[in-house]
Parts: C-alpha cells; sequence; structure tokens
C-alpha cells in the first residue's frame, strides 16, 4: 500500500524528486476558466457573481445583497452549535490570539548625530479578504487561523466569503467567524469570489490581500490576481514528514501519517526512520488500522501514490533529507529532539517529541496552520500577524544632515547620469552653506 525506500540505495535521488513531485497546477483547462469568470467579474461586477453563483453553487439569488449574511445569522449560527464545540472554537481563538499578538511588528526610529532621524512605520493593511472552502468541506479552524492574525494586527475589516451550494450553510463556520472577529461574510465562492474581493464590485468591497485555502480554481484565481492585490500563498496538496528512533508507539505514528493523508488525495505522508523492523511494524500498523478510518479510501489512495517510508543511516542522515524535502509539517518524534532544533533549515512548522502530534497544530496548539507546502519553506513562512502589515520607511533630514547627505547622493547620481537627482540633493547642500 505504502513504498518502502533507501535512501542509501543507488537512484534514490530521483525517486525522491519523483515522490515529491506536484504539478496539480499546471493546467491549462482550469486556468482558461478562471480568466473567463475574473474577466467577467471585472467589467460586470455583481451581474457576474451572482450569474457564476446561480451556474456553479445551484444558489439561487437575485442580487449580490442576497449573498451577505447578517450579524443576527453568525449570532444565530453562534447559538446552534453544540455547547461542547463552541467552547472548543473560543478555546483554540483565545490561544491564537495569543500567540499572533508575540508576533505584531512595532515602528521604531534612531537619530544620527546630525540630527537625521531614520526608522520604520509598520501600518495593518485596511481590508483583508478571507476564502474559506465550503460544500462537502467544512473547515472553521481555517477561519481562525486567517482570520484572527488579521484583527491582531489591526485589520480594521476581514471579508469572509464561503461557497454555500445548494444554500446548504455550515453553521460551524460561520460560528467561528463570529467569534474571530469577520466583519462581512458573503456567501459565493470559486473564481467569481476570488475576482470580487479583487476587483471590487457595487456589493462586494475590493480588499488589499486575500487568504485562506480552497480547490484549483481558487487556487488558480489567487495566482492571476496576485500583483492587483496581496496573496498569502498558492498552496499544495497537505504533506507530513515524520523522523522517528524507533521507540515512538507505531500505531502513533501510523495515525500521524493518516491525519495528512485523510486530507485529499493528493496529499503527502512520510516516515524517515533508521530500523527497516520498526518500518516494517509501522507498515503492519497501517494495514491494521486504515480499514476502520471513516476516509479510508482517501487515505489509502494518497498513501499509495505519494506517501513513502524511507530507511536512512541515523538521525543526522534524516535531518539532511528534511532539508532537502521542506515539508509543510515535520515531526520530531525522537529521544533528545529539542536539541536538534538548530539543524533544522526547512520546514513550516516543526512538532517536537514523541507526544506532539501534528493535529495539534492544525487546532488549537497556537501557531498557525497556513504553512509552506511543496518545498516553499525553503523560502516561505507560516502566515502571521506580520502578513497583515506592512512596513513604510522614514527619512527626517536635519539641515545638516541633509547637506552631509547631499553631498553623497551628488556623487552617486552624477556617477549614473541622472542629473535631475544630483541637482536635487545639490540644493540642500547649498541652502546649508
Amino acid at each position: 500500500m505504502i513504498r518502502r525506500m533507501n535512501a542509501r540505495a543507488a537512484g534514490f535521488e530521483s525517486q525522491l524528486n519523483e515522490l515529491l513531485d506536484w504539478s496539480g497546477m499546471a493546467d491549462d483547462r482550469v486556468e482558461g476558466i478562471v480568466r473567463e469568470i475574473l474577466a467577467d467579474v471585472r467589467k460586470r461586477g455583481d451581474a457576474a457573481v451572482v450569474e457564476h453563483t446561480r451556474r456553479l453553487d445551484r444558489l439561487e439569488v437575485n442580487s449580490a445583497a442576497e449573498l451577505e449574511l447578517s450579524a443576527e445569522r453568525l449570532d444565530a449560527a453562534l447559538e446552534a452549535i453544540p455547547d461542547d464545540v463552541r467552547e472548543a472554537l473560543e478555546l483554540a481563538a483565545e490561544r491564537l490570539r495569543a500567540y499572533a499578538e508575540r508576533q505584531k511588528g512595532e515602528s521604531w526610529t534612531y537619530t544620527e548625530a546630525n540630527g537625521n532621524v531614520l526608522g520604520q512605520q509598520v501600518t495593518p493593511l485596511d481590508r483583508v479578504g478571507l476564502y474559506v472552502p465550503g460544500g462537502k468541506a467544512a473547515y472553521p479552524s481555517s477561519v481562525l487561523m486567517n482570520a484572527i492574525p488579521a484583527k491582531v494586527a489591526g485589520v480594521e475589516q476581514v471579508i469572509m466569503v464561503v461557497p454555500t451550494p445548494d444554500g446548504v450553510q455550515n453553521d460551524t463556520v460561520l460560528a467561528a467567524a463570529r467569534i474571530a472577529g469577520v466583519d462581512r461574510v458573503f456567501t459565493v465562492g470559486g473564481a467569481q469570489a476570488v475576482g470580487a474581493l479583487a476587483y471590487g464590485t457595487e456589493t462586494i468591497p475590493a480588499v488589499d490581500k486575500i487568504v485562506g485555502p480552497g480547490n484549483i480554481f481558487v487556487a488558480a484565481a489567487k495566482r492571476e490576481v496576485f500583483g492587483q492585490v496581496g496573496i498569502d500563498m498558492i498552496a499544495g496538496p497537505s504533506e507530513i514528514l515524520i523522523v522517528c528512533d524507533g521507540h515512538t508507539d507505531p500505531d502513533w505514528i501510523a495515525m500521524d501519517l493518516f491525519s495528512q493523508a485523510e486530507h485529499d488525495e493528493q496529499a503527502q505522508s512520510i516516515l524517515l526512520a533508521h530500523d527497516p523492523d520498526f518500518l516494517d511494524t509501522v507498515a503492519a500498523s497501517i494495514e491494521r488500522l486504515l480499514p476502520d478510518q471513516p476516509r479510508a479510501e482517501i487515505i489509502a489512495k494518497a498513501l499509495e501514490t505519494r506517501g513513502a517510508l524511507i530507511e536512512v543511516a541515523d538521525i543526522d542522515h534524516a535531518i539532511e533529507l528534511v532539508n532537502r524535502i521542506a515539508p509543510e509539517h515535520l515531526e520530531l518524534s525522537f529521544e533528545g529532539a529539542e536539541k536538534r532544533l538548530g539543524d533544522i533549515r526547512n520546514a513550516g512548522a516543526i512538532f517536537v517529541g514523541r507526544y506532539t502530534a501534528e493535529a495539534l497544530g492544525d487546532y488549537c496548539a497556537g501557531p498557525n496552520h497556513v504553512l509552506p507546502t511543496s518545498g516553499t519553506a525553503r523560502f516561505s513562512s507560516p502566515l502571521g500577524v506580520y502578513d497583515f502589515q506592512k512596513r513604510s520607511s522614514i527619512i527626517h533630514c536635519s539641515p545638516a544632515g541633509a547637506a552631509e547627505l547631499g553631498r553623497v547622493a551628488d556623487r552617486l547620481a552624477r556617477a549614473e547620469g541622472l542629473e535631475a537627482h544630483a541637482q536635487s540633493a545639490r540644493y540642500r547642500v547649498e541652502a546649508e552653506g
């Protein structure tokens, strides 16, 4: 069911490249459809949003105004969900806020001897769009993870879009929106929702940045509108990479592999261990535990097509592969794992120790679960408050400072052949005498 590999065997590198390859976004047909929808929304606004929503989500509305949910509807959703679910959402939100507060960037300045003041001003984005999957998927945790850092950053208005095929609304998702402080909610999804957020319509306001997961059409639309607005990332399928010394309960490891494989058939679950007997034991746990999983068919397909149990020489060898793979989720399930944190350069989130299941990070640990995938942890970071803040440089020259810097700028500008730059700087030099 799940392939076995040996990292010391000939041809391993090419096998690993094949395992890691994911080209799910390379679909010309999808991109063509998305471009047409975006162009239509940009041209016709509300009318296009309504038309595509009626066609794709089978939602019978006559105007875009009917797509917006009232504050009373969100309150009703919060009252409708079971008490234990509400309590869990509120506790998770509290932990997310506490973690996010520590991420806030602050403005700063310093003064030079000649009186120049230099610094950085940090300000929040004005308006952010949050895409939340709908239909069969229901991810209230994604609402919390995307909206709370934006609110902690000081974003004035968070606009949430969520598709509701056939008019079916998920109370838990709407309750999460109320708990997270979302300002407006529209029951629209797909590329038309991304276009409405990017370009603005008569009813749905344009935003500065669009965040949140979606299907291949949503991902393609986000990529297409980037530049008109900011986006968080183009996310691929979920991933987990586990490094184990062979002393963790194999059932725990098997279930941790399942926890990502159950997302969809393209999710990736990989285990690195130096003991081949332990890999055998985990494989046996997979076979025994899988039939009882509600999403067994999805898990089986993901493990078969993109999963692997890989034998390595030792922990050092495993960490070398970790940095090569740059996984979204990394579990370090071995003794003394905390001592090896400094060796990990490329990972979205690191779960340290045998008792730290990745699932805790998905819901309530505190750090964000929106993470770089497909090897992009080499240069990207988890979603955080800093994604909803921007920085402006501050330069305030005293007369003496302007003269001092002006002489330098004059010489450099003339060296580049930009006389107006040079003369602009010289004016201040001459004024100071």
